[in-house]
């Protein structure tokens, strides 16, 4: 099946996005998602990218205080203003969907009664704005299921798949069947699986740098009839110091191409 094939933005970790925009342009991408959630950048990412022909798919809405929304304390006012300014951006500069972290780590705070009346709250101001908050897989999979089964029905919910937290957070698990119905968007990377004992293993690899059966995955998303864009989600972390941004992007392009082939 024939898909779209993007990348993030922000995959220079030091690079300026609109040059990431070019670049990624000039290799064949025909979509993208920023990592920044800064209107400012928001705006000049949509300007540049309109002089190009790219589409600007989604942002990746602030996630590091995302557990702060379960706890009983004012903390979560800070990353629940950041997310609305991200909807707000995201409203003016036409943007469809924000990805949003339901919680963080292995041990998150237990989802109750106080986090989903806040969660309310953000779900109806998105609604409003005319913007999808599409929830994306992490460790827990009853977090995710518990904001997907409130929020049935809501066109305004949906879920992002990333393919890497799956197999290095969740191995067992198969997001792409559960939430079938929810799937917005993706998220792909590589890694390699599980640490032992449990640590951080979520790399942000190019894809075919890890150990993920991506034919897999994309006999998965086709049985679902998925026919979004295959979004990458990578960063030229050190293991590729020594590739300009050129070349990493570019790479990263054939890497793409590679596993919508598959």
């Amino acid at each position: 099946m024939q898909r779209k094939l993007g990348i993030n933005s922000g995959c220079i970790r030091k690079g300026d996005p609109l040059q990431t925009l070019k670049i990624a342009k000039d290799c064949g991408f025909t979509c993208f998602f920023s990592d920044s959630y800064q209107t400012k950048s928001i705006y000049a990412q949509k300007e540049e990218a309109e002089r190009l022909g790219l589409e600007f798919e989604f942002i990746h809405g602030p996630y590091d205080t995302c557990n702060d929304f379960w706890l009983p304390n004012d903390d979560y006012l800070d990353i629940f203003g950041r997310l609305v300014q991200t909807i707000d951006a995201a409203a003016t500069a036409g943007v469809k969907a924000v990805i949003v972290h339901v919680s963080a780590s292995f041990t998150p705070p237990f989802i109750n009664d106080l986090g989903f009346s806040r969660y309310d709250k953000l779900v109806e101001y998105a609604e409003k704005k005319g913007v999808i908050l599409a929830f994306e897989n992490l460790r827990k999979l009853g977090n995710l299921a518990a904001i997907m089964d409130r929020y049935e029905g809501n066109p305004f919910v949906k879920n992002c798949y990333d393919c890497g937290h799956e197999h290095c957070f969740t191995p067992p698990v198969q997001f792409i069947e559960i939430f079938n119905k929810n799937l917005y968007c993706t998220h792909i990377h590589d890694n390699f699986g599980l640490p032992k004992p449990r640590g951080e293993g979520d790399f942000h690899l190019l894809p075919f740098d890890g150990d993920i059966d991506y034919a897999d995955i994309i006999r998965r998303l086709d049985k679902i009839g998925y026919t979004g864009c295959l979004m990458l989600e990578v960063f030229d972390h050190r293991q590729y110091e020594g590739m300009n941004p050129e070349q990493f992007i570019h790479t990263a392009y054939e890497r793409a191409l590679k596993l919508s082939k598959l």
